[in-house]
């Protein structure tokens, strides 16, 4: 890990993290899709969804030169025989400037058909000489300027199955802006929508690279503390994490968002987003407080948010948990300002009309507990609960929305309205939580129509543990020895590990994941059980400082699984850093 970033950028490998910038929808990295590692680095635009525009590759004498890669929060370089061939960096959000020196660079379509609904169409525009590839994939064209050096086109205008490509090379001629010395070459790729040229196109390399360096170094600053004394600090690489996959607001996505990730998790999923909202508050309030609202802005006339949004698709096939009463106590006490009435009545409308979703559209006749429809709707996709049934009544659920209910009547007497209504319904949910989702084993989920038990090997049945103070000290107790069965070197594995259900990468059958951690955590905290709450804080960042930033980790030998650029990982390291540098210094 790199050092704290007012000394250093961070570093990092582009196979696991990808090189963008805050704001931009395109990122260079060989990841092209769902678990697939390319051989070279692509342009890979998020716009309508993951798609490999152009590999970016090193050439001499028309073969591809083995090189290695080495990136920072600024600048990403080519390197063959220990000396850089290339170097690319992010003039803007929608422009990557690509310069090198005793080489080729070939850029190659990634499709190789071109057809009425796929692939791209490569032309020289007349007007400037420019030349464009327009994609069907992402509805972007992609505009290739030499700025030293030429350009060689190979498809120019060619349809149907064919090579598209072009050359950079330092070899001067008409069309160069400048003179070549020493064999230089320089490109700008402009991801546009018709003819914009990026304003940034002249503009000296390394200012521009010394400008994104000091952009993130102020970013990160305002968002990554101090780290804890004795630990890695890998503070400055999570920081890099959130702000590369931030996105400028497009399409569906109304507000600066953060992704999941620019790999294949490229969307805003409608519980994610609270945890990296959290993260951000102490350092960028308003930026917070976007992230927050991201799903809220469409939320359906039921109350329903959706599962999730990208640039092209809003999904309500699903749902996610309703967490956000929670996540908004937690984001709100670490905000460095008070929010306006009119913030505060904007929270209460939208989470009073997503809690109605819940207890208008959510419960059997009769019932008071909530129920969830499939295990996507928990966040807990394929957890051993939903084994016997999918439609089920989950006491995950009941804590949640009791704790939003709590937020809505404290939210009510604040903005002088009545918060009867939310406290009754409170007081309904927790009785029947106790009574019929709870025995002497402890807490379970059930069938919402049979009433049949589920597996209760899962750690999402101690979940009810957010509730903190709230519950009684020997449920409470109960709940704090459960979680010995699943606590590793490494964290809180999903699944019990001694069942036989536990898979290594079993998704929430098995691997430690972000969200169960914090929550966790932080009911830990609540009810009192500081020591446990700090261990599981203390196991879970070194989790990360071993492995990065994983979507899961591997609950035994603590190796990274799957996406390995999660957004909300990075948010809870940073998160729990902040909150263990304060209790070591207050």
């Amino acid at each position: 890990m790199s050092p704290h970033p007012h000394h250093q950028l961070p570093s990092f490998d582009v196979r696991t993290i990808p090189f963008s910038r805050r704001g931009a929808w395109i990122d260079l990295s060989p990841v092209t899709g769902l678990h697939h590692v390319a051989d070279d680095i692509h342009l890979v635009s998020h716009t309508t969804g993951m798609h490999a525009v152009v590999s970016i590759v090193p050439t001499r004498a028309g073969n591809r030169l083995d090189t290695v890669w080495h990136a920072d929060a600024a600048s990403l370089h080519w390197r063959h025989a220990g000396e850089t061939v290339a170097t690319a960096v992010f003039a803007s959000a929608t422009c990557i400037r690509i310069r090198g020196h005793g080489t080729d660079l070939t850029l190659a379509e990634a499709a190789d058909r071109l057809t009425p609904f796929t692939g791209s169409y490569l032309f020289r525009d007349p007007v400037d000489g420019s030349f464009v590839l327009t994609s069907y994939e992402t509805g972007r064209r992609y505009r290739v300027s030499a700025l030293r050096g030429t350009i060689a086109a190979t498809g120019d205008q060619a349809l149907g199955e064919s090579l598209r490509a072009l050359t950079v090379s330092s070899d001067p001629g008409a069309g160069a802006l400048e003179t070549v010395e020493g064999g230089m070459w320089e490109v700008s790729i402009e991801e546009v929508t018709s003819a914009a040229r990026d304003a940034h196109e002249r503009d000296d390399f390394d200012s521009i690279t010394a400008t994104v360096g000091r952009e993130f170094t102020e970013y990160a600053r305002t968002l990554a503390p101090e780290r804890p004394l004795g630990t890695i600090d890998a503070t400055p690489l999570a920081a890099y994490v959130l702000w590369s996959a931030t996105v400028a607001p497009s399409g569906f996505v109304g507000r600066e968002s953060i992704l999941m990730s620019k790999h294949w998790m490229d969307k805003v999923w409608s519980w994610d987003h609270a945890f990296n909202a959290i993260a951000l508050a102490p350092g960028h309030p308003d930026a917070a407080i976007d992230q927050f609202f991201v799903p809220f802005d469409h939320q359906d006339v039921a109350g329903c948010l959706p599962d999730s949004i990208t640039q092209s698709e809003v999904l309500y096939n699903f749902v996610k948990p309703p967490i956000h009463g929670w996540a908004f106590r937690l984001l709100r006490e670490r905000l460095p300002r008070p929010l306006t009435t009119e913030e505060l009545g904007t929270v209460y409308e939208h989470l009073s009309r997503w809690t109605s979703y819940w207890l208008d559209h959510r419960r059997t006749p009769g019932s008071a507990l909530p129920h969830y429809h499939h295990g996507n709707d928990s966040g807990w996709d394929n957890a051993t609960t939903f084994d016997l049934d999918r439609v089920v009544e989950s006491p995950d659920l009941a804590a949640f929305l009791i704790l939003q209910l709590d937020l809505l009547s404290e939210l009510a007497s604040e903005l002088g309205q009545d918060g009867e209504l939310w406290r009754d319904e409170r007081h309904r949910i927790m009785a029947a939580l106790g009574r019929e989702l709870c025995d002497d084993g402890g807490f379970f989920a059930r069938a919402a129509t049979t009433k049949q038990i589920a597996p209760r090997t899962s750690l999402l049945t101690l979940l009810p543990i957010v509730l903190g103070d709230a519950l009684s000290r020997p449920t409470a107790e109960r709940l704090r020895d459960a979680f010995a069965g699943h606590l590793t070197e490494w964290g809180l594995a999903t699944q019990r590990l001694d069942t036989p259900e536990y898979e290594a990468d079993g998704y929430w059958r098995g691997p430690i994941w972000v969200p169960s951690t914090m929550l966790i955590e932080d009911g830990l905290r609540r009810a009192g059980f500081d020591e446990l709450a700090d261990d599981v804080s203390a196991r879970f960042r070194r989790l990360c400082e071993r492995s990065g930033f994983a979507e899961n980790f591997d609950a035994e030998s603590g190796a990274g699984l799957r996406d390995r650029a999660y957004t909300w990982t990075a948010s809870v390291y940073l998160s729990f850093v902040r909150d263990a540098r304060h209790r070591e210094t207050r």
